[in-house]
């Protein structure tokens, strides 16, 4: 309920004080942004909120972004970022776009140009045309303030549609007259979360009936899952039907890799084969090529997700149940009989092993995956990068718990790991926060060491350093028989750390990385900078992308050679 502020006709406040005021009554506890003079009557508001906010300032807008980004999905709270007008804004779409395209729920207050120029091209300071076009090209909602008294609303709006429905990015522009000037306000109560609508019984009912009649039912498991807070109702839905759990990348987490059902996509090249439905829940399924993720050609498909739009072609189609996924699965799982997991357990069983088989074509990858596996706590977080390391992670890196795998999704930004790692840390101070980064990713945003030492992020920061941009060079040789801009001039990493006054160390083999690694998180909440200098490395393409593997390295069935009762039941179902 909304609640004003104004007591005996007290002066009215700026627009920056409604902005400062309605933050606090959101809930915000940390502020990452960057100051700059169409600014200057936020910043000068927030002064006198910093007991409940934090503002955390980084050496570039890009930072940002990327920060409450980390900050969001880490935490499960909105990220907030705040910005400039023009090159601001300009540089944190990047960090935007990631979080657009992971689903992530960010609140960019961003800066205009004063309210009567906007649209007319006179060149002021910081002016971009279009800039409230470019905003919402990343979000999925904005809004222009026009007048103070509009402010705490706009904020308020802003929150509650970021976290709502499908999480993602959202943006409110105040010009600097607007911050200036003062109104009467009235401020509202936190914004709660307003899930989605509960699907159609009907459609559930439906649903329901094609799973309990399944011989080989599987489930392909995205981030909507963990969005929704639905790992316990997957976890339930799935034990009920004897359901092998594929996740894809940002899914990592939605049941936990202890679980005898737990596999991963690359898992799901050898069971969805042999599925009869296949249900999707949370997920796009698609691959980075917009093709379904995984083929399945004798199976039935059935989409659980908030945006109709992710469940039609070029998927499979099937049946569409639009809504919250928590509801959805909590239905189901109450509605389909109970039957034997064994079969499956015993073939998701198979299946791990065969997927371990074909991390040994990896090495060294899968060593330093290791060590990093056996360093981090389960509910450590890992901020997985675009690296020669990083990019089978999400395959070969056990992950236990929601939240504590972070990638950049289907943006691949480069460069991005570094200032997300920061963001998860600041969320999470008690928790081991590591991010792992190539040489060159890590030059994109490499002054924020600067930020690690200012505010103390207990971040754990690993550089894989092979002078190059890796994964280019190695595409150059294979399809042109040459390379060429891939090399790097690099720094040496360790002094550039202890020059911003961060510690550094150095690590030449998996069994140094693990010990750096488990001795920091044991005895140091401060930042700190490991490089790892590395040789050329294998591709892991044909794991990542089924359409690269040769046909001869498929397993001709994975599951084992079923028996005479399996031949109708493949999971063993009874």
């Amino acid at each position: 309920m909304a609640q004003s502020i104004l007591e005996n006709n007290a002066a009215a406040l700026t627009g920056g004080q409604g902005l400062a005021r309605q933050l606090v009554a959101e809930g915000v506890r940390h502020v990452f942004a960057l100051p700059g003079v169409q600014l200057d009557w936020a910043f000068d508001a927030l002064i006198d909120v910093q007991s409940q906010i934090k503002v955390i300032v980084p050496r570039h807008e890009q930072a940002t972004s990327y920060m409450a980004d980390g900050y969001a999905r880490a935490s499960g709270e909105t990220g907030v970022c705040m910005v400039v007008p023009g090159p601001g804004v300009l540089n944190a779409l990047s960090g935007l776009a990631t979080a657009y395209a992971c689903s992530s729920p960010v609140v960019c207050i961003a800066g205009q140009i004063r309210t009567p120029a906007i649209g007319h091209g006179l060149g002021l300071l910081h002016e971009v045309p279009g800039q409230s076009e470019v905003l919402k090209s990343v979000t999925k909602w904005s809004a222009l303030a026009r007048s103070p008294e509009e402010v705490p609303e706009l904020v308020h709006e802003a929150f509650r549609r970021a976290q709502s429905g499908r999480p993602r990015p959202v943006a409110v522009e105040i010009p600097p007259d607007v911050l200036e000037a003062r109104a009467a306000m009235t401020f509202h109560e936190r914004a709660t979360r307003e899930r989605a609508a509960a699907p159609s019984t009907e459609i559930l009912k439906d649903a329901a009936s094609i799973l309990a009649s399944a011989r080989a039912p599987a489930i392909w498991a995205g981030n909507g899952v963990v969005a929704a807070d639905a790992q316990s109702e997957l976890t339930r839905l799935a034990e009920r039907l004897g359901a092998p759990v594929m996740m894809s990348d940002n899914g990592r987490g939605a049941i936990s890799d202890h679980h005898p059902l737990a596999l991963t996509a690359l898992g799901a090249r050898a069971v969805l084969p042999h599925a009869d439905v296949v249900l999707v829940v949370g997920s796009r399924f698609l691959n980075l090529r917009g093709q379904p993720a995984v083929d399945a050609p004798q199976a039935r498909f059935i989409y659980i997700n908030v945006e109709a739009a992710d469940t039609d072609a070029p998927r499979p189609s099937g049946l569409a149940i639009i809504g919250d996924a928590k509801i959805a699965l909590n239905h189901l799982a109450d509605a389909v009989p109970a039957r034997d997991q064994s079969g499956a357990v015993a073939a998701c069983a198979r299946v791990r092993d065969w997927c371990d088989h074909q991390f040994a074509s990896i090495e060294p990858q899968r060593g330093w995956l290791q060590a990093l596996r056996r360093a981090i706590p389960e509910n450590g977080i890992l901020i997985n990068e675009l690296t020669q390391v990083g990019y089978p992670a999400p395959l070969a890196f056990p992950v236990y718990t929601p939240r504590t795998f972070i990638t950049p999704g289907y943006q691949g930004t480069l460069g991005y790991g570094f200032p997300t790692g920061l963001g998860a840390a600041t969320a999470h101070p008690d928790r081991v926060v590591v991010s792992i980064s190539g040489d060159g990713g890590f030059g994109w945003n490499l002054q924020e060491l600067a930020t690690a030492a200012r505010y103390r992020i207990p971040l754990i920061v690993v550089v894989f350093s092979d002078g190059s941009f890796g994964n280019v060079r190695r595409i150059q040789r294979e399809v042109f028989g040459r390379e060429f801009c891939s090399t790097l001039a690099n720094p040496d990493f360790q002094a550039l750390a202890r020059a911003f006054n961060v510690e550094a160390a150095r690590a030449d083999s998996p069994s140094e990385l693990q010990n750096l690694i488990a001795t920091a998180a044991a005895t140091r909440r401060t930042p700190l900078l490991i490089e790892v200098p590395v040789g050329e490395m294998p591709s892991p393409w044909h794991l990542l992308h089924r359409l690269s593997r040769p046909p001869a390295h498929e397993p001709p069935n994975p599951l084992g050679e079923p028996s005479a009762n399996q031949q109708a039941r493949p999971w063993g179902a009874p």
